[in-house]
């Protein structure tokens, strides 16, 4: 059968993945955001009133927070398997560290204008924005379908 042409395999829903959350597993999920967007907002008030410790003139404080933001949005999202995930938790920190960094009535702010603050803000703000960025990447390398894509019939010539 030299001249033959190559049948595709048969198609069958039966190999589409369908993740629709259900019942108690979408309440489970909506918590796990929720517990994120809470991390995120602890994390911008503990910073707003921390981040000015330093060792002489290095804002060490304001730079771990920086680092934390990061991880938590990085591991986030990598946890939740999207980048929505990552963006939970940042929300909480922006809103948090807005409200925070507002002054008040009587004229006093908690985040101030030095240096540590400028780093804790602003570099926070690029902190989450990177990790955010990164899980939408690691969610791009991943194989469609998950870990187990390997094991799908896969359509198209040589399968």
């Amino acid at each position: 059968m030299a001249g033959a042409a190559l049948i595709p395999p048969p198609y069958s829903l039966l190999c589409v993945d369908s993740r629709r959350v259900r019942g108690a597993d979408a309440f489970t999920v909506g918590s796990a955001y929720a517990a994120l967007f809470l991390l995120g907002v602890m994390e911008g008030v503990i910073g707003c009133f921390q981040f000015s410790r330093s060792a002489g003139p290095v804002p060490v404080a304001a730079l771990a927070f920086c680092v934390a933001i990061f991880l938590t949005c990085l591991l986030a999202g990598w946890g939740m398997g999207s980048p929505l995930g990552g963006l939970v938790p940042a929300l909480g920190w922006f809103l948090a560290s807005f409200v925070l960094s507002l002054p008040t009535a009587a004229g006093s702010v908690i985040v101030t204008n030095t240096t540590a603050g400028k780093w804790y803000l602003y570099g926070g703000a690029v902190s989450a924005g990177v990790g955010i960025v990164l899980t939408f990447r690691g969610r791009m390398r991943r194989p469609p379908g998950g870990p187990d894509a390997g094991s799908r019939p896969r359509s198209g010539a040589g399968a």
